[in-house]
């Protein structure tokens, strides 16, 4: 049970402040994330006076954005977010962005200038409204704090629904705009805030206030037949407990008997008894034509969303299938456009409504035959690799890492490595990554706020580019709660590019695609009193990631070659596909 309101009747601006976050506490705000400034000081001084919140200070907006946005994903809370009024409420919009995009519960809140000191070259003020245009499920700008009971009860439903809206119908961020008169700080008044809060009665003014819950399922009965030449496919989109989650998936394929074809950045492929039928290697196998065609599907069950795999998506696309994509999510999941329909189901709900397989399936034994073809033939090369090639760390990642490490991995190649050459397992690590807009924006506040999330040290996987893109995060690190290992793969440049067909235009490839960089690591980690360790080989690697410290940030820099790991992924992949026949 909530202790007393936490409410400061110094003077309007902080009664309502007090209200304001109050009512987010009882709806099940536990988290919120603040970047200093001068408008926000009501909101601030409230934030920071409740017992029941954790709040974190973050100097940069955008960093402060992305922190928030991995420590929500990590909870699966909605997480607070709060700033100045100006350009401020703007650095948080790639970050917003991604929350749209991967349903994250995000509440921003954009203090501001009253209406009259707007539109008059007022300082550090702009027109903060509909800020974040169609990417949030719900804004709205609340009123000028009154001392005035009817615009306190505005204030709690209003708040009220805004928490709501996080995550019902589903997650996703929500703008308020909050304005607020001089005096900011907490300074007595005439006593007329005393006078009112005294005439409330706090305990029933909050007491019909319940922390918000997920979205109920929406149940769409199926109508989908286990004979037929079917696959499940298993995106990067999770939602809810992952014990949940995977046990529905195991369910699903027990019933229908199909293979299942999970993501790299999907915790099915971390739990390989609970889901026999896993395959991992199918960005290789659909390479060859020969195989492609004879595994060519007549259904696809895609939970989720599309995975990264390019192969995989085209060999869908031109498949023709009848497609079924699973989301609770409302809105269209269907990048490929196919014969697609949307059951708005949750994965348990539609495992106990399919029909169970009578007989076994043949389809799913090629499947099956195809993995324990290529899944060795891999492992053995990687095994017997000594040079510092890029892929290899995700590799032993995925067999070294301790059980069930959050693990956070950037966009652009270690995504794509992650969807190679990762192995089903079941070592419960559960991946992670902003696929929701795909970007490397905020890569390293990201997975600092995951790991604050996190209770047990954890792992982000990134380039070289995505972190420097991310450096301010680092700004994080005297305030940092958690343990956080990055390993650095460091090709210097944006090794991405060099796979797609802009690579042969050279010039201008180099200079501005790959945009090679020079920057000192070591350096760069001192300037921000963070530990910084040069991998020598893969031995030196094993040690510093087979155990975690316990708390605290450092980074492991692997050197790599960006044109020859390059060269040798497309060898190492046309090579072992060539082996299907």
């Amino acid at each position: 049970m909530l202790p007393d309101p936490v409410l400061d009747p110094s003077n309007v601006n902080s009664l309502w402040a007090g209200v304001l976050v109050e009512t987010l506490v009882r709806c099940g705000v536990r988290h919120a994330v603040v970047s200093p400034g001068s408008r926000s000081t009501p909101l601030t001084f409230a934030l920071a006076a409740h017992p029941a919140l954790e709040v974190v200070p973050v100097l940069d907006e955008r960093s402060a954005a992305f922190f928030a946005l991995g420590l929500a994903r990590e909870r699966g809370e909605t997480v607070a977010l709060v700033c100045t009024s100006g350009t401020a409420g703007a650095n948080y919009y790639p970050a917003v962005i991604e929350a749209a995009e991967s349903g994250v519960p995000l509440l921003v809140l954009t203090a501001d200038r009253p209406p009259e000191l707007r539109s008059c070259a007022s300082g550090q003020t702009i027109d903060q409204q509909k800020l974040y245009g169609g990417f949030v499920t719900f804004q709205h700008e609340l009123a000028v704090p009154e001392l005035s009971e009817p615009r306190l009860r505005y204030l709690r439903q209003s708040m009220a629904h805004a928490a709501l809206r996080t995550r019902i119908p589903a997650g996703g961020p929500v703008h308020l705009n909050v304005p607020f008169r001089d005096p900011l700080p907490p300074v007595k008044d005439d006593g007329a805030a005393e006078r009112l809060a005294a005439t409330i009665d706090w305990g029933h003014f909050f007491s019909h206030l319940d922390p918000v819950g997920a979205a109920p399922a929406v149940c769409a009965p199926p109508r989908i037949v286990p004979d037929v030449h079917g696959v499940i496919v298993v995106g990067p989109e999770q939602s809810g407990d992952v014990g949940t989650y995977v046990a529905a998936v195991a369910e699903i394929a027990r019933r229908l008997g199909w293979p299942v074809l999970a993501d790299g950045l999907s915790p099915a492929r971390n739990h390989r008894a609970a889901i026999p039928q896993l395959v991992t290697t199918y960005d290789l196998i659909l390479r060859n034509e020969n195989a492609a065609e004879r595994l060519k599907p007549e259904v696809v069950l895609c939970v989720g969303a599309w995975p990264t795999s390019k192969v995989l998506r085209g060999w869908i696309e031109a498949s023709g299938a009848r497609v079924w994509m699973v989301s609770e999510r409302a809105a269209n999941r269907d990048a490929l456009h196919g014969r697609a329909q949307h059951l708005a189901v949750s994965l348990p709900v539609l495992a106990s409504l399919l029909p169970v397989a009578i007989d076994e399936n043949g389809y799913t034994r090629m499947w099956a035959r195809y993995e324990t073809k290529v899944r060795p033939a891999l492992d053995a090369r990687f095994e017997a690799e000594l040079a510092l090639f890029e892929p290899k760390a995700a590799w032993l990642l995925a067999r070294q890492l301790p059980a069930g490490t959050p693990l956070w991995v950037a966009n652009s190649m270690p995504v794509r490595d992650v969807e190679y050459v990762w192995p089903a397992g079941d070592r419960a690590i559960h991946p992670r990554a902003s696929r929701g807009a795909n970007g490397i924006d905020g890569t390293l506040s990201t997975a600092l706020g995951m790991a604050q999330g996190a209770d047990r040290p954890a792992v982000l996987l990134t380039g070289d580019l995505a972190l420097l893109h991310d450096t301010n995060g680092f700004l994080l690190r005297p305030r940092f709660r958690g343990s956080l290992t990055i390993v650095l793969i460091n090709n210097r440049g944006g090794g991405i590019f060099d796979h797609l067909p802009v690579a042969q235009f050279e010039p201008p490839f180099e200079e501005f695609f790959a945009t090679p960089q020079e920057v000192d690591f070591g350096s760069l980690c001192r300037t921000y009193g963070v530990e910084h360790v040069a991998v020598r080989d893969w031995a030196h690697f094993s040690t510093l990631v087979t155990t975690l410290p316990a708390s605290g940030l450092r980074v492991l820099e692997l050197s790599t070659d960006r044109k020859r790991d390059a060269a040798q992924r497309k060898a190492w992949f046309a090579e072992l596909a060539a082996t299907l026949g």
